[in-house]
């Protein structure tokens, strides 16, 4: 789950110099990151940095990587399990599918926290966690319930549809909203999604 908000806005009229554009990118990576960065150029000469690639009539140019955070390979995938079997029962869900939404979110590490502030096994966003009622987003327990809890909410709201409830899990209800109830056209969000319904359909065949 990551921030929604763009980092950077910025509009540069005319040609930018070599030597600034390179120093704005020195700039960039010696304060934290939350995203790639792109830049499209508009019809006006006016160039436009962002992390939210949402027009979809700009050509974007990513100038920027967001350091990825590498995971330990040593990893007991199964020592949740009863957890997840608990919550998916209590919220009427597929263990697999919370498995898979752990696996991509934090890679079971129940200490994962996120660029954005996302905490947790299901990487839940503080108001998220508020909301939720989840007192401590480190506790496995307490962070697989309350992820279970939002998953639930979410397929109710969508009625069901597995695909929007995993983009608005990633993205925002908002967002999912602002697109006509579809898949936003935001790179990380469309990879998610496939990834989840993979690994889903992983688990749910290993178990």
């Amino acid at each position: 789950m990551t921030s929604k908000a763009n980092i950077i806005f910025l509009k540069f009229i005319g040609t930018i110099p070599a030597v600034f554009l390179a120093a704005f990118l020195l700039l960039l990576n010696a304060v934290p990151s939350h995203a790639d960065i792109f830049k499209y150029e508009d019809s006006d000469g006016v160039i436009h940095l962002t992390n939210v690639p949402s027009n979809p009539r700009a050509k974007y140019v990513m100038i920027l990587r967001e350091k990825r955070v590498i995971f330990s390979r040593k990893i007991d995938i199964t020592q949740y399990d009863k957890m997840i079997s608990k919550a998916a029962s209590k919220f009427g869900l597929d263990a697999a599918l919370i498995k898979a939404v752990i696996k991509a979110e934090s890679n079971f590490n129940h200490q994962a926290v996120s660029r954005a502030g996302a905490k947790g096994l299901m990487q839940l966003m503080p108001q998220t966690a508020s909301a939720l009622k989840v007192d401590d987003v480190f506790h496995p327990g307490d962070n697989i319930e309350g992820g279970a809890r939002y998953l639930s909410y979410l397929l109710k709201l969508y009625r069901g549809n597995l695909t929007l409830a995993l983009a608005a899990y990633n993205a925002g209800e908002g967002a999912v909203a602002k697109y006509g109830y579809s898949i936003p056209p935001y790179r990380e969000t469309q990879n998610y999604v496939r990834r989840v319904l993979d690994l889903y359909e992983s688990y749910g065949k290993s178990g």
